[in-house]
């Protein structure tokens, strides 16, 4: 692939704009040294004002989601994208989310332009495992593990029932819920099932990949190793 166009598909701007970089000698090797649009050099190699590419394609990232963020590229109000420089909106192969947190829920949020990888993860097949932590309006009422557990537990105005789910109490106001599904609002509507109301929702953990100490707003590339732990087991 031409410098320019796997330039301009990391987002940094139009074939244009890109090719205005090269002329203004904007573009060059770790060295300092100018590169030309024609050169063949490999990606590792070039710098844009210094400073090295952004990844490939098979970027993956994780985000500490704040509240009140839309996972959307376009809303009225803030979205998961504003956290992230600007040029990664633009990526092609897009940058999706892997799966959506709603505004109101925080916590771990996965990024990638790989859709076979994207796919991997929601798979039904695959059965990663969500960990999630929620405050209740109500005390538990000491059933939910049961039913939760049981894969008996239909949610209104759906055909079938829920996969089995593991609920870990912290206190009686406050759970812990690994699921491996991921319906609409599915953690909220579970509890909604047994007459509760979620005050506040966080995911902790995506598989074995955890937040780690990464505060709301923050965001980091995953290497390798951090992908694979997605498809470990996840632990309450």
């Amino acid at each position: 692939m031409r410098l320019v166009r796997l330039i301009a598909n990391l987002g940094y701007g139009s074939r244009k704009d890109v090719a205005w970089m090269f002329r203004e000698g904007r573009i060059t090797d770790p060295d300092g040294e100018v590169l030309y649009a024609d050169d063949k050099v490999e990606h590792a190699q070039v710098r844009i004002d210094g400073e090295p590419l952004d990844p490939p394609t098979g970027l993956v990232l994780m985000m500490n989601k704040p509240l009140g963020v839309t996972c959307s590229r376009k809303d009225q109000g803030r979205v998961v994208y504003d956290l992230l420089p600007p040029r990664y909106r633009v990526r092609d192969p897009a940058l999706s989310t892997v799966g959506r947190l709603d505004r109101e829920t925080s916590g771990l949020l996965l990024f990638t332009d790989d859709g076979a990888l994207l796919h991997r993860i929601i798979s039904p097949r695959a059965e990663v495992a969500k960990i999630y932590e929620a405050t209740l309006a109500q005390d538990l009422r000491g059933d939910e593990q049961a039913l939760f557990a049981s894969g008996s537990l239909m949610l209104e105005s759906e055909t079938t029932p829920l996969l089995p789910a593991k609920l870990d109490v912290l206190a009686p106001r406050r759970a812990r819920l690994c699921i491996t599904e991921g319906r609409y609002h599915q953690v909220r509507r579970m509890f909604a099932a047994t007459g509760n109301h979620v005050e506040t929702l966080q995911r902790t953990a995506v598989g074995g990949l955890q937040l780690d100490g990464l505060q709301a707003g923050e965001w980091r590339q995953l290497d390798a190793g951090d992908v694979a732990r997605i498809f470990e087991p996840a632990s309450l």
